[in-house]
């Protein structure tokens, strides 16, 4: 059975290169949560110890979980080298299993990227694509289909990164902040904020590169510190959109844009051949690369609940098996909330950790977006974005009195650092 609804808490209400340069700022952490060295080669197993951040036990080899009476059992059949679920608003770990393990993490580095990028430029900025932007994607890269020359709005990039993992929009969006190189440098300062001391940032794509790695639990709070971002939480649940394409001339010189479309490639979103859309599913991100698998770190909502679920390559090789493994333990967490007592916690930003809000306070806001809902506005559901997007979430106002902005508009925090509320989730069509 669902784990009954709490109503004390929030309900969340949902609608889903090898590079030119290798230098990147080594992720510092306090001593006593200090990870190993990354290696290009990680070992078969996972280390003797791990970091213990979040708690003890995650810094512990093999499956931690913690049954009270009336919980479910695992599933038996999980073959991923590791993974977490999690409370997305307590921040509860209700179960994990080698949750530091330093790994590669194909494009899920992507929600760090984003992360960090986000809140830099309006949608509706315009870039012209030169030739430089795209230098340095690497050979069999996923790619949106980016061409040079062309202009893009900063909407349309995001786009390219959330719904094909495009890592010709990562690029050009890095060469719009500076180039790759400085945005590599952000990603790991933004690591660090995050307390994500597993990761280590070289390919801002999460391109297979030497030393670049991260684990189940760093993604979980990259996802975590994402979803508390309005544009964030559009982009990761948008099914299909409307991508442009080149530029054209007619025999009267008048010019006109194609535009084709694109579809997400969250397979627990859209569904696929033998898998389901997961019900409840808001996103976040995918990712596969050969030193990787398959990697998925993911959002969903059952009766007030909000599971965020981190996979990381599963030794089953089949088709879409770490959807498969995702929603077994989308499953397992649902039934078992409530049951379980928790062997860890995600952590808060380091900003959010060294403030000490205080209860009742009425500040209120959307972290890194560009606009201020009123108090007690409701949820649209379904409604079309005016480019033709087909997103599952759309704009909805955070309810005041509950949240606590911390200066700078960085983090949304109410002790624990709940997610904000969100908006419902359409039918799928």
């Amino acid at each position: 059975m669902p784990a009954p609804k709490n109503t004390a808490r929030r309900s969340l209400l949902v609608t889903s290169a090898v590079l030119t340069t290798l230098s990147s700022l080594a992720i510092t952490t306090p001593a006593a949560h200090a990870a190993p060295s990354p290696s290009a080669s990680p070992s078969a197993t996972p280390p003797a110890q791990m970091s213990v951040v979040g708690g003890a036990r995650l810094g512990r080899p093999g499956t931690q979980v913690d049954l009270a009476g009336g919980a479910p059992v695992l599933p038996k059949d999980l073959t991923a080298r590791s993974w977490i679920v999690a409370d997305a608003e307590s921040g509860e770990v209700l179960a994990a299993h080698n949750a530091h393990w330093r790994l590669a993490p194909a494009s899920t580095l992507k929600m760090l990227f984003a992360d960090t990028l986000l809140p830099k430029w309006p949608k509706t900025t315009k870039h012209k694509v030169e030739v430089s932007d795209l230098a340095g994607v690497g050979a069999g890269s996923s790619m949106v289909g980016i061409k040079e020359e062309e202009t893009y709005t900063v909407h349309d990039l995001w786009l390219g990164v959330f719904l094909r993992s495009g890592n010709d929009a990562v690029h050009v969006l890095s060469a719009m902040n500076g180039g790759v190189e400085n945005t590599v440098r952000e990603m790991n300062e933004h690591a660090e904020e995050l307390q994500a001391g597993d990761t280590r940032v070289i390919s801002p794509d999460g391109y297979d590169a030497p030393g670049q790695v991260s684990s189940a639990y760093d993604l979980t709070l990259f996802a975590r510190s994402g979803l508390q971002k309005k544009d964030f939480r559009e982009y990761a649940s948008t099914v299909r959109a409307k991508f442009p394409g080149k530029t054209t001339k007619d025999k009267k010189g008048k010019t006109s844009r194609e535009s084709f479309e694109i579809q997400n490639t969250n397979r627990l979103l859209t569904g696929d051949s033998g898998l389901e859309v997961y019900p409840g599913i808001a996103g976040v991100k995918n990712g596969n690369t050969t030193h990787a698998g398959s990697t998925f770190t993911g959002v969903a909502e059952r009766n007030g609940r909000v599971l965020l679920v981190t996979v990381m390559n599963p030794a089953k090789d089949e088709h879409n098996e770490v959807y498969k493994e995702t929603a077994r333990l989308f499953d397992w967490g649902f039934q078992a909330a409530g049951k379980v007592r928790p062997v860890g916690e995600l952590v808060p930003p380091r900003s959010a950790a060294q403030a000490s809000p205080q209860p009742g306070s009425g500040a209120s806001g959307e972290a890194g977006g560009a606009g201020k809902g009123a108090a007690g506005a409701k949820p649209v559901a379904g409604a079309p974005a005016a480019d033709g997007s087909s997103g599952l979430w759309t704009a909805a106002a955070v309810t005041g009195g509950l949240l606590v902005l911390l200066a700078g508009g960085a983090f949304l925090v109410n002790r624990r650092w709940p997610l904000p509320d969100l908006v419902r989730r359409r039918s799928r069509p």
